[in-house]
Parts: structure tokens; sequence; C-alpha cells
């Protein structure tokens, strides 16, 4: 990777790419956002685009492709079988990942789907290292439980950890002793662990995982969706990675599983998805609910022209100076906070900037969303879109009893090569305001709640007039101002 050092005081993150293609972005007034927000019901899933301006809400399927791959999609074999863009892609995954086998499907959750259904079933139980909210919910529909087994330094908020994402290897050993290993669905490492703020896996923790599961005939699968951001993370931060490409870390990496599955949307800057798989019988397993739910063997849902961007985005994930950019912008902007005083998840992780809503607002219980409420305290304030990762994430008990998370986080998503440092910069000045003025911000409370995924698309309402003051406040520092 180059190295750039600035002859001015200011140490930034310098693009190792140009941009040739724009999209105008609007910024509507903070009482039009306050409008949209109430629309919306106080759910930044339910705002329109045309009413955001920075949209932070994912990196999944917002990701900038390069020339290289908009290019490719011109070469798409469209066809329903046998196509040669489905060749193409198989054959980068095999160069790639070393995997024989491979599936196609329409995004990540959709191999979830099919690991769940064949792997999971009533009484199973998953370890991993933390969950995601839709893999526990494909898990939990097919009777599985998850066990999270994330190390106790991957919930600590302010840290200098490197790998708050390792899988605690002794408590892994003592669920599988505890339920025996045949009552273990199989073991799901998640590179980059998105719900405690991107944080990294370390290889040398994934070999200590792979070990366990070989000890017991259990199988390992890896989420890759944020391997992109990992490999950066593995190189940079793990010592006996330094000398190693990210090719090389990603075959190691690849050696030591069973399955990988991942979501295009996120790796490799497409849409789609994929399961790679080292085992015949595994494979046979999985393959019949492929064309039952997702399309035939050769597109498995995906368009193909989206599986050519995916090709040549998979080849591109393997430069470190084009998987580098995300992780040096999140870091950028988690060290502005820092200075700030804002609290945030630290170390900076991979996906985006982690906003620690409990600390922010320590005065709203968890009972009333404190994660959601500053999410759409925001959004008035600057016309942001983040994503809470916190309670209103999580589902309710069986008896109707709220599941209090772990941590409650703001997520500010990066997605890869879209925002120019003057928009972090804009983000990082208005989240300082907000954190200035946090006191007017309080909670929120259901109007509709959905039983499963109520984050996608549940309807909120604030407890108090707070936004209507929080506009007032921002009117009497902004004036005119956007």
């Amino acid at each position: 990777m180059a190295t750039v050092k600035f002859f001015g005081n200011e140490a930034v993150p310098l693009e190792m790419h140009k941009v040739r293609i724009v999209q105008k972005l609007n910024l509507p007034p903070v009482e039009r956002r306050l409008e949209k927000i109430t629309e919306a019901g106080n759910n930044t899933f339910l705002l329109k685009n045309d009413d955001v301006f920075l949209d932070m809400l994912t990196d999944s399927g917002v990701n900038a492709m390069s020339d290289r791959q908009q290019a490719a999609m011109l070469t798409a074999d469209d066809s329903y079988a046998g196509s040669a863009t489905y060749t193409r892609l198989e054959d980068k995954l095999r160069e790639i990942f070393g995997m024989h086998y491979f599936l196609p499907t329409h995004q990540g959750r959709a191999c979830e789907h099919i690991l769940a259904k064949v792997f999971v079933s009533p009484g199973k139980v998953v370890p991993m290292n933390y969950h995601f909210t839709t893999t526990k919910a494909h898990i939990v529909l097919q009777g599985g439980t998850v066990e999270e087994l994330v190390t106790d330094a991957g919930l600590e908020v302010t840290s200098a950890n490197p790998f708050k994402g390792n899988m605690d290897i002794a408590k892994l050993r003592a669920v599988i002793d505890k339920v025996g290993a045949a009552n273990v669905g199989f073991v799901r490492m998640e590179s980059g662990t998105n719900l405690i703020g991107g944080q990294p896996v370390s290889l040398q923790n994934l070999a200590d995982v792979s070990n366990v599961c070989k000890e017991h005939g259990i199988p390992l699968v890896l989420d890759a969706s944020l391997l992109a951001d990992n490999l950066y993370f593995n190189k940079t931060r793990e010592d006996h990675c330094k000398a190693l490409s990210i090719r090389e870390i990603t075959r190691r990496t690849a050696d030591l599983c069973d399955i990988i599955y991942f979501s295009a949307r996120k790796l490799g800057c497409a849409r789609g998805g994929g399961i790679c798989i080292r085992d015949r019988a595994l494979y046979e397993k999985m393959r019949p609910l492929v064309p039952l739910y997702e399309g035939f063997l050769t597109y498995g849902g995906m368009s193909v022209r989206e599986m050519e961007a995916l090709t040549v985005g998979l080849d591109e994930t393997m430069d470190e100076e084009m998987i580098n950019q995300g992780p040096q912008f999140i870091a950028y902007m988690v060290e502005q906070l820092v200075e700030r005083g804002v609290p945030v998840i630290t170390p900076a992780g991979g996906l985006g900037c982690h906003v620690d809503a409990k600390r922010f607002v320590d005065h709203i219980p968890q009972s009333q969303y404190p994660a959601g409420a500053l999410a759409a305290a925001l959004y008035v304030a600057s016309g942001i879109r983040g994503m809470e990762r916190g309670t209103l994430s999580e589902q309710r008990e069986p008896d109707g009893s709220e599941i209090y998370a772990n941590m409650e986080l703001v997520r500010l998503a990066m997605p890869r090569r879209v925002f120019t440092l003057s928009q972090v910069k804009y983000a990082v000045d208005r989240i300082a305001w907000l954190y200035a003025n946090r006191k007017l911000i309080e909670g929120l409370t259901f109007v509709e709640e959905p039983e499963v995924l109520r984050f996608f698309y549940g309807l909120l309402k604030p407890v108090s007039d707070w936004q209507n003051r929080l506009v007032a406040k921002f009117r009497e520092d902004f004036g005119d101002s956007l």
C-alpha cells in the first residue's frame, strides 16, 4: 500500500481513485426534515431518498462501482441456464477462495435462509461470535437458538483492542460440551461484526475456532459480507499478516472454513450473493433449495449484469488500494468525533462510524429506544440518514418482554468510494452540534410494531415535543442555514 505523508499539519486519508460519475444531492431545510421523519414514523428506513442528504443508512448495495465493473456489465451472457457469465464468476470465486462448489443467490440473507433450512432444526444451537439480525431470525424460525460467544473485549465500547470481533474459544468449547457436538448446527463467524461496530476478527482467532470445529466434526461457516474491511485490518493490525498480500490472507482465511457465504451488496460492490462450499456432500444438501427459492443454479436470482460486475469487484477486492478507502475514511471520522468529545466505538472498525447512543443520550432509558431516537434526531439536525443498531433491532421475547441490546449504536455507514472528505466533515460538524444539545433529545415509543424484524418498517412517535424544540434550537444557532 502506498504511504503518503503531507507537508502540512493535517493528516487526511488520500483516495487512490478519482470520481467520474456524480449524482446530485438535496439538503432539505430543517422544518421539512422534521416533517419527513414524522411521516416516516421516526424510522429512518422509511424515509424517501429524495429527502436525504447523506445516506449513511447502510453500505449494502450502495457502494460505488469501478469503471471496469460498469464496462463488464455490457459483456453479460443473458442466458437462463449455462451462462458464460456464471462460469466467469464461479472461476473467480474458485481462484480467490479455493472452494470448488458455488451456489448463487439474490443476496446475503438468501444464503442465511438456505443454511438455516439445511443445518438448523428444533433444538439445534448455532454458536457465533456475534449475531446479525437476519441471521438470527432465520435460525430462530427453524427452531434453533443462537449462542453469542464474542470475547469480553468485544462489548467494550472504548478500547484499543484491534480485534474485538474475536470469538472466545473457552466459551465455544463450553457450549459444545454442554449441548453436544451433534446438536450444533454449525459454527458461524462473522468477518467484521456488524452489530458491535464493524469490529474485525483476527486470522489467528479464526484458526483457533477452525481447530475446535475440526475436533468435533462441526462445519465452520464464515459470513464474508464484510470481508474486504476485515482483510485490511488483518493486513495492518495483525503482525504475521503484514508480510502477506491481501490475496494470500484471503486464501488462508478460506482454507480454515467449510462454507463461505456473502452478500455481494457489500463484498464485491455489486448486488447479489452466494455460498462457496468445500465439500460435495454439503453442496448437495443445499443445492435443491436454490432453484426452489432463488432461481436456476447458474443465476440464483441474480442479474447476469450484476454477476459480471461482481466478478470484477471480487478481483478488485484483492487490491489493497481499492479496499483501504472505507476503513481510512471511517477512522478519520472516528478520530474527529473523539477529538470533539463525542462518544463513538473505538477502535474504528469497518462498515461505518458507530456513535454510542448509551453515552450520547444517557438520560434516555433503553425502553425508549435511545439509538432510534438519536438516529431520528441526527436526521432532523443534518439530513443524514443513519441506522439504529440497538434494542429496536432486537426482537421481543415470546412473552412480549423486550430484549435490551448489549449496545445502543447509531451506525453511520461509509459506502465504499461514495462520500467526499468535505461531506464527512459536515457530518462530524452536525454530530458535534447535536452532542452539545443532546439533552433536548428524548425517547420514542411504538405506534405500530411488527412481530418480525420490526426495525425495518415499525412506526414510532416521540414521547414529547422534543423534536420541535430541537428544530427551534437549530434555527437559533444556524439562522437561515440548511
